[in-house]
């Protein structure tokens, strides 16, 4: 069976999102909440997660948003790739007015492992940076927002949160602390090479190896820093897993190792364009490479 095939499974099995239809009357069902002239609309949802909606700084056209995500706890959600099981999260801003374009961003996400594997997710509150394009910047706007998440403890729950909030056309220029936090945990786009601030990825590599070739990732990081590495394809479809640490790196730098399984069918992984992320307490990096 390939890891592919084997991620397609999983969530039935480790975190059993079919399950989850047993479970679905007692799912947060959230309805939307009415839209306050404000820089945050009200939470929405219960005690195992709430979500809503946050505004900083408007410049013209440009709004700094976020959307907070609250898990109860014990509880955990997603990241954009979810590693052995689990679902990403959707954001749906699409009914929104007077908004041109949205662009949703990433924090830093944390592993958590369990017996037979691991996923990448978030525990305690989550803030994902909303990068908002106003289509007129003299009007105010209105953004709305459906977002389609999964919560796990020892179940995964499927949970729909809807929230809106209005956007004055003369927002006042502040921060809100928690956005600001999870703008500044945000990867950082760096070149393969580039260890500006001593936190880079040095150098990709792919190895001969049965019955999948291994990839091999050196990177540099501060002396002593906690220090986590997860992989991505080129598209959704592909289930990589995660880079473990090995020894064996230079003098100062470290190194991560995974095999290249989880292309999907008939996509032959070699030659293709992997996403690497590499986080370091509160700093990350991601850079973009096809191992060779």
């Amino acid at each position: 069976m390939t890891r592919l095939a084997a991620r397609m499974i999983r969530p039935a099995t480790t975190c059993p999102l079919l399950a989850a239809t047993i479970v679905a009357a007692a799912a947060a069902v959230l309805v939307p909440a009415p839209a306050p002239a404000a820089d945050a609309s009200p939470w929405a949802g219960d005690g195992r997660s709430a979500i809503r909606l946050v505004a900083g700084r408007r410049t013209g056209s440009d709004l700094n948003a976020g959307v907070e995500v609250r898990l109860g706890t014990g509880w955990k959600t997603y990241w954009r790739y979810p590693g052995d099981s689990g679902v990403p999260p959707s954001f749906d801003f699409s009914n929104s007015d007077n908004v041109k374009s949205v662009s949703v961003q990433w924090p830093a996400p944390h592993r958590f492992e369990y017996e037979g594997g691991a996923s990448i997710g978030y525990k305690g509150e989550v803030t994902f940076p909303v990068h908002v394009v106003l289509a007129d910047p003299a009007r105010p706007a209105t953004l709305r927002l459906v977002l389609d998440y999964a919560v796990c403890e020892k179940l995964c729950v499927p949970a729909r949160g809807e929230s809106q909030l209005a956007v004055p056309a003369a927002l006042a220029p502040t921060d809100d602390p928690p956005l600001a936090a999870a703008q500044a945990r945000t990867p950082r786009p760096v070149a393969v090479g580039d260890t500006t601030g001593g936190l880079g990825i040095v150098a990709v590599r792919l190895e001969p190896g049965a019955p999948h070739p291994r990839v091999v990732v050196d990177v540099a990081a501060p002396p002593d820093a906690p220090l986590d590495m997860f992989a991505e394809g080129p598209t959704p479809e592909w289930a990589l897993p995660l880079p473990e640490r090995v020894p064996g790196a230079a003098p100062g730098h470290h190194r991560f190792v995974f095999d290249l399984d989880g292309a999907p069918p008939g996509v032959d992984g070699t030659g293709a364009p992997l996403r690497f992320t590499l986080v370091s307490g509160e700093n990350a990096v991601e850079a973009t490479a096809v191992p060779k």
